[in-house]
């Protein structure tokens, strides 16, 4: 029997099995005649004797991982390598056999430091040379799947799966023939494309949970396949249970019943004894892995403690659309439509999943803070998983300090500076991921991460984490749902622009806002636009200069993205010229200052009247819908008043309902009717962001 699914393993994918030291001895070893001499048996077992008598055997259809050796070294060894190595040659010593070992990386194969690029381009097809033939990874049952991970990982995997969770898919096709599966904490990808190579699945997850996040992306495309197969989705909600039956149903009520007395008593008002009962119940909600719940209770109690210490931290504003985003989220959930409960629960995977080896592309930094405290947000590329991440850094500053972002840039962070590794590629082996898209870099051994310089990463990142289309990111953002309901990741937004026209640069000192126009490469408009920083008080200065040519011609920018009416906006986290990538937040001070030049913000009525309700409604939220004044209840009448003068009818009737309630049923019935107003012109507000 012919083991073509260990032909279709090159040198990348299997240094990303194991570790590249391994596989250069292995292949150096081979070369110096002191390989192994294959033999492959009937049921497809493939055997090994090395010169100094060491055997190895690796069964079908499993991964290198489940092979043996005599040499005792734990892991996938030199020897299991070497056996795959010498196996390879044989087949391409063979007559009509290419060689199987060529350079270059399958697509959706893995490199050395992890997973490769979507789109490595021509030079390696990762299969043998056959004629391709469609495939699926759900093809695999689960008896052979059990075969290829181990029936233990296969139990963990069931016990996610009857949680349910969502996952991102690329299918086959004969132009890529991997397949990958973007999990809600990694990515796994298949780099031979069929069935039987399963084991040779390639994750950045942790060892420990290699095996598990396998199953978990096979029974994700099953799960396509059998939802539509002759054109199977690209996104899938897999397992769980519908309606209230599924698991964490009564925390999710106790919880929505603690945000009605919250509601009632007020921010003010709330005592110690509601904030561990929220604190308590969060801690449920995080058990049984109902992540986005969990969050938003997480920033509530952090917004009380701010409130009752007077925090810079709190606002009001803030506050209270939290306690509607759960509400929200709850309703949603109970509901079909578009969104997949375990999307708007994030349910269904670990709050933080261990990566084992990850290249990661640094994309800037935000540094922000308040009174007593700074904090730092780089914002990272995942190439083999097509997304952005956030890590997160917090100083608490002595009495009389107040560095600002150049300052800050000198300090410490994964092995080297925070200035260093906002700029630079990072290939870590103790960093882990979060549902939220978050990535803690652990401290480790030494030389656990490594930082080099960014060089040419910007331009090889996969779609649409590189942004080339404006157009069309555009379209997509303008059908994604209200944000009271999407999955709450932290850098979703964030994206690497490439810009082929740079316009005049526009700067309106009394808003202290920076704004410029960039075209793509098809002559699409967007708008790049920055308010001044106070933590970082030359930011804008360096962006200008850098916009302006005067540190190399621009050909790339990092930024927030959103979409308006008059097309996408970019708040820029980082720009890319000919001489390097600056960070506009943590470099010194450019030599010109802004002047004044033309920026256009035309008044909009209708903006003033749904935020202005909502300051109203957050207040009667901070002081307690029991103890609501008469002051209270006249500005939210006028509010109401301002929302039907320019024709938002149903917002006005939502609040006055409101009101309502409260004047003739009491507090306890103006709960929901709160909520409801909240929830309305919440999203009202964003969808009226987007087209106008």
């Amino acid at each position: 029997m012919t083991r073509t699914d260990l032909l279709a393993l090159d040198l990348h994918t299997l240094a990303a099995l194991s570790n590249r030291g391994l596989v250069k001895r292995a292949a150096k070893e081979l070369d110096a005649g002191a390989g192994a001499v294959p033999s492959a048996g009937a049921d497809g077992t493939l055997t090994g004797v090395f010169p100094d008598d060491t055997r190895v055997s690796l069964p079908p259809g499993a991964g290198l991982d489940q092979g043996t050796c005599t040499c005792g070294a734990p892991g996938i060894c030199r020897h299991l390598l070497g056996l795959v190595l010498a196996w390879q040659r044989t087949a391409s010593e063979g007559p009509g056999t290419g060689d199987p070992v060529a350079g270059d990386p399958a697509p959706g194969a893995a490199g050395p430091d992890g997973p490769a690029p979507r789109n490595p381009g021509p030079g390696g097809s990762g299969h043998t040379g056959a004629a391709w033939e469609p495939w699926s990874p759900g093809d695999l049952d689960d008896e052979a799947l059990s075969a290829a991970v181990g029936t233990r990982a296969v139990a963990t995997a069931r016990r996610t799966l009857a949680r349910g969770y969502t996952a991102r898919l690329h299918h086959p096709t004969a132009e890529e023939p991997a397949a990958w599966a973007e999990l809600p904490t990694c990515t796994v990808r298949f780099p031979v494309p069929a069935a039987e190579g399963i084991g040779h699945a390639v994750t950045d997850a942790a060892t420990a949970h290699r095996g598990e996040v396998i199953a978990l992306a096979v029974w994700a495309f099953r799960a396509a396949g059998e939802a539509d197969p002759a054109a199977p989705p690209d996104r899938v909600d897999v397992g769980g249970s519908g309606g209230w039956a599924r698991p964490g149903a009564s925390e999710l009520g106790a919880a929505a019943a603690l945000l009605d007395d919250l509601l009632l008593d007020g921010a003010a008002h709330a005592g110690p004894v509601l904030a561990t009962a929220l604190r308590r119940v969060r801690d449920d909600l995080s058990a049984r892995a109902l992540h986005w719940p969990a969050g938003i209770l997480t920033e509530l109690t952090g917004q009380l403690d701010d409130h009752a210490a007077r925090g810079a931290r709190y606002r009001a504003e803030e506050y209270a659309a939290l306690i509607a985003e759960f509400h929200a989220r709850l309703r949603a959930a109970g509901r079909e439509g578009a969104l997949a409960a375990s999307q708007i629960l994030g349910s269904g995977e670990r709050g933080d999943t261990a990566l084992r080896r990850v290249r990661l592309t640094a994309l800037g930094c935000r540094i922000g803070g308040g009174p007593g405290e700074r904090t730092a947000e780089v914002f990272l590329g995942h190439p083999g998983a097509g997304t952005g991440l956030v890590l997160r850094r917090r100083w608490e500053l002595a009495p009389g300090q107040e560095p600002t972002g150049p300052e800050l840039a000198l300090r410490r962070l994964a092995g080297s500076t925070l200035g260093a590794v906002a700029r630079a590629n990072l290939v870590s082996e103790s960093a882990s991921r979060t549902p939220g898209l978050s990535v803690t870099i652990g401290g480790g051994r030494p030389a656990s991460t490594s930082v080099t310089p960014v060089g040419s990463a910007w331009s090889e990142l996969p779609e649409p984490l590189l942004l080339r289309d404006f157009a069309a990111h555009a379209r997509t953002l303008e059908g994604l749902a209200p944000y009271l309901v999407r999955p709450r990741t932290e850098a979703g937004s964030v994206h690497v622009v490439e810009v082929h026209e740079v316009g005049e640069v526009g700067y309106d000192p009394a808003e202290q806002r920076l704004e410029v126009t960039v075209r793509d490469a098809r002559g699409a408009v967007g708008t790049v636009s920055a308010t001044h920083n106070p933590y970082s008080p030359g930011a804008l200065d360096v962006l200008a200069e850098c916009l302006r040519g005067g540190r190399g011609e621009v050909g790339h920018l990092s930024a927030l993205v959103r979409v308006t009416g008059g097309g996408l906006v970019f708040d820029p986290v980082a720009v890319l010229t000919t001489e390097g990538v600056t960070v506009p937040d943590l470099a010194p001070a450019a030599g010109a200052r802004l002047a004044a030049g033309p920026v256009a913000r035309p008044r909009d009525p209708i903006t003033e009247a749904m935020e202005g309700a909502l300051s109203a409604l957050a207040s009667a939220a901070v002081l307690g819908l029991r103890g609501l004044g008469e002051p209270a209840r006249a500005a939210i009448e006028d509010s109401a008043a301002g929302l039907a003068r320019t024709g938002l009818s149903t917002a006005a009737g939502l609040v006055r309902r409101f009101l309502g309630a409260l004047r003739e049923e009491g507090p306890g019935a103006a709960a929901r009717p709160w909520v409801d107003a909240q929830i309305h012109l919440l999203c009202a507000l964003e969808l009226h962001a987007r087209y106008t």
